[in-house]
């Protein structure tokens, strides 16, 4: 179980980011560009073949939970998070993707991402992270297999690197089940329903 030790980490945070000289602040809209020019830096076009981009794809991420690393004005590292359901009923939050630029690695701007973002999303009140990733690098903030080996990410082969982090302890105890993006609220449901039934037809082609 694990607990994160939000002054400790708000700490640790502010001492990270000045010594190495970045911010860490907020996505905004016109950072879009800059970012995806970052992630192609960073993974490549086989990002977009991975199981958790593809749960990912064509959504929002949670509110409040996308964030950039930025040095000298230009974004060197970003890191967003999404909501999801681990299993049945039980809201989680999906962390990815994590990149710093490779110009400016190895000087804790990832490290200060991540921090920043689980306390960000343990201020939100949410109670579980999951991601897919190394339990080498990501245990050090919290993220174990312990409690994923009953969880299933559609595409994912090699389940060990499902990992959670608990926010609250034992928000993970018992979660079995497949990890998906969460449903829209019935009511939700039922107003994008009118609503296409009240959209006017398409025009067909010439």
């Amino acid at each position: 179980m694990t607990r994160i030790h939000e002054t400790q980490v708000r700490e640790t945070q502010v001492r990270e980011t000045q010594v190495r000289g970045t911010r860490i602040r907020l996505e905004r809209p016109s950072d879009a560009a800059a970012r995806e020019a970052l992630l192609d830096a960073a993974y490549g076009p086989a990002r977009f073949e991975k199981p958790s981009q593809r749960l990912r794809a064509g959504r929002a991420p949670a509110r409040g939970l996308s964030l950039v690393a930025t040095a000298g004005g230009a974004i060197v590292g970003t890191v967003r998070l999404w909501e999801a359901s681990a299993g049945a009923d039980r809201p989680a939050l999906l962390l990815g993707p994590l990149a710093v630029h490779p110009e400016h690695r190895g000087i804790g701007i990832g490290a200060a991402l991540m921090r920043h973002a689980l306390d960000y999303a343990a201020r939100r009140g949410h109670r579980t992270v999951l991601l897919v990733g190394d339990a080498a690098y990501y245990g050090r903030f919290g993220f174990t297999a312990e409690h994923t080996g009953a969880l299933w990410l559609p595409g994912l082969d090699d389940r060990s690197r499902l990992l959670g982090c608990e926010l609250v302890p034992d928000a993970l105890d018992g979660a079995r089940g497949t990890i998906r993006a969460p449903r829209k609220p019935q009511r939700t449901r039922l107003l994008d329903a009118v609503a296409a039934l009240a959209a006017p037809a398409s025009p067909k082609a010439a």
